[in-house]
Parts: C-alpha cells; structure tokens; sequence
C-alpha cells in the first residue's frame, strides 16, 4: 500500500481547504498521514477523513528556531514513516516539509501553492519571502499552481522552472462539493439560525464577505467602501470570519467600526457558509492577493453573484460583466460603485451568477478533482516502480 503524507501549517487548513481529500485517498488505497500544529480542528479532522494526524509545532510567523525545531521533527517522522510521497499546502509547511522530505530521501515531494504571501509585504520581508518560495521549489520535484493565473506569475517572477511547474485540471485545490453547496440540499435549522445570527430587515441588500478578517483579505477596502456608498442605510455588511489582529492586521479604527456600526455584522467562523450564501445577495471578495479562491466557487455553485478584486486567483474564475464584477484590487472609490450596481442591477447580477453557476458546476467539481490528483499520485508510483526496475 502506498503511503502518502499531507502537510499544511495549520489543521483549519486540513479542514476547510483540504476537505475530504484524504478520505478519497485513503478509499482508493493509499496509507494517509496527516500532518499540522495543534489545534481544536484535529479531532474533527480524524474523524472526519479516518486517517492518522501527527502534530509538528509550526508558527505562522517567521521564527527560526523553532522552525529548525520543526524541520528536525518532520525529518525524523518522513525517515520513520518513509512515505512514497510528501503533498505540502501553505507557505511555512511546504518550506519545511520538502526540505526534510529531500533529506530523508523522499523521492516525491509536492508542493502546492495557493497564493504568494510575498506580493503585499513590506520589501526588507518580501526579500525574505521570495528567497523562501524559491526554496520551497527548489526542494519540491514538483510544484501545482492552483490557478492558471498563479502560474503565469510564478513563470514571470522566475520562481520556479517551468519543467517542475503546473496546474492540475482546471485550477483549485480541492474543487466545490457541489451538493453541499446547492440551494436545493439547505438544512432548514441551520438557515433559520443564519436568518436570526444576521436579522435582515425588510427588501435590506445583503452584502457577504468569508474569510479572516485581516489586512490582506481586503477588508479595510470593503468596510469603507460601503460606509461611503449610497446603499448603507438599505443595506447590511455581513462579515463572516474572526479578526487576526496578531498577524496581518485591520486597523484599530476599522476594527471598532465593524464592532460598532448597526449596518455590519460580523459573525466569528461556521461551518455552516453556504447557509449565509443563500441569505446574502452578493459575495464580495476584495482580497489583495490569493490563489484559487475556494469562496468564490462556493458562491459559484449557490449561485450567488460575485464583486471581487482583479487579482491571479479571482479572475480565473471571475470575467468583468460576464461571470460577475471586478474591481482593480485596492481602489475602494470602483468597489463603492460595484456595490451600488449591484444594488440596483439585481438582475443582471443573476444572469451573471447563472453563467458562473454553470462554469463551475461543468469544471470544478470535488470529485473530479479528487481523480485527478489520484491519478498524478498513481503515476508517480508506477513510474519510480519502472525505475526502480530497470536499476534492479
């Protein structure tokens, strides 16, 4: 039985970008190990996906100590595990893990990104970032972009050699549960607790942002956009994330407004999301960087219309005025006026989320995700088996 290894930073990253993937490995014969930091997810993830987790203290930040801590950790556990393949997902678990798994003698090691850190930091870190990402591919045998998009910018700022390099299917990660995600499969328990969590009042605009709330996801832009648009008093900002505020942080000011402000509610995590897709008129997504956006194929296949930045990632999937809106990222004056057509061109919104609707449901399906990884792994096994062969 082939064995394969699942390394991210966090486990909510296992859970929610990572979602039932190991499961499908496991049922198609392979021996799965997950591997993260702590967390509260971790019980939930071994239930969930069956498979075995080993926790690794990983930071988010960059802290070099504990880091070479971590890389011994994870090179003791590969020399025990002896995996056929290492698969990495986030920024510090890729750089760790495929420098261990070349160490211990690994001879496939994955990397997937799904977006670039590097591309909003400060210059004396985005230094440090970049010499990072270079590192990650120079260790990894193979590195998946997410997105169509991502690659061509990689290939643009010479981070990785093209022969390494690719994009598997469509894009994403993991694809869209699409019976998850369909208006048609809402439980009724959970809807009625999305419409209590939010009140809309009477013909109120429900405007949905998902994701962390920090400086990067775009939600200064968002916050102001829409506390200076025509719409606030007919309208509601639903932000459905926690704050971050020890790491790519909000200001201290946007922070209170969100708090503050009657005509925002933010709603800390659910796993519940596309209950709030269905009460919510729009997505607007206004991160300033990303890789495949995973809440924008959710929206996609609840068809629900899409506001989102013009960033790699977001216009895979978005097309200006075909599939949804697109604004250019941090240009707060176009997301106010993207919001205010929204508002008032509800109709052609849907004919828009219709088409998106249909792109989805026809390219980005789980399970067809999920084969198609299958069958990249499966194919490095036979080919390292002939290998092996003819050396024998």
């Amino acid at each position: 039985m082939p064995k394969l290894i699942r390394v991210t930073t966090v486990p909510l990253s296992l859970k929610l970008l990572l979602t039932d993937q190991m499961k499908f490995m496991k049922s198609a014969g392979w021996d799965v190990v997950m591997v993260s930091a702590d967390g509260r997810e971790i019980n939930e993830i071994t239930r969930r996906e069956g498979c075995e987790h080993h926790v690794i203290p990983f930071t988010r930040k960059i802290t070099p100590f504990q880091d070479l801590y971590c890389l011994w950790l994870l090179y003791r556990l590969f020399v025990k595990e002896k995996p056929d393949i290492v698969h990495s997902h986030t920024p510090k678990a890729g750089l760790l893990s495929m420098l261990a798994a070349r160490l211990a003698g690994v001879k496939v090691r994955i990397h997937t990104v799904a977006g670039l850190p590097y591309v909003v930091s400060q210059k004396q870190k985005k230094k440090l970032l970049v010499a990072m990402e270079k590192l990650t591919y120079r260790f990894a045998t193979q590195v998946w972009a997410n997105a169509p998009s991502l690659e061509k910018f990689i290939l643009s700022e010479k981070l990785c050699e093209s022969e390494k390099l690719r994009v598997i299917g469509n894009g994403s990660s993991n694809g869209v549960n699409s019976e998850k995600f369909n208006r048609d499969n809402l439980k009724e328990n959970h809807l009625v607790a999305a419409m209590m969590r939010v009140m809309p009042g009477d013909n109120e605009f429900i405007l949905l942002a998902v994701g962390r709330l920090v400086l990067d996801k775009g939600i200064e832009d968002l916050v102001n956009a829409f506390l200076k648009s025509k719409i606030v008093n007919k309208s509601k900002l639903v932000l459905l994330g926690a704050f971050e505020q020890d790491l790519n942080p909000i200001s201290g000011e946007i922070k209170r407004k969100i708090e503050d402000h009657p005509k925002i509610i933010q709603l800390d995590w659910t796993d519940h999301v596309e209950h709030y897709m269905a009460i919510a008129d729009v997505l607007v997504h206004a991160s300033h960087r990303e890789g495949f956006p995973n809440v924008i194929l959710e929206a996609g296949a609840m068809q629900l219309p899409v506001i989102c930045s013009d960033i790699p990632g977001n216009t895979d999937l978005i097309v200006q005025k075909k599939t949804g809106l697109v604004f250019p990222v941090k240009k707060t004056e176009v997301l106010q006026e993207a919001l205010e057509f929204a508002y008032i061109k509800r109709d052609v919104m849907m004919e828009m989320s219709e088409k998106l609707h249909q792109e989805v449901l026809q390219k980005y399906q789980r399970k067809d995700m999920h084969e198609a990884i299958l069958k990249e792994y499966n194919q490095f096994i036979l080919s390292h088996q002939s290998a092996d062969a003819e050396q024998t």
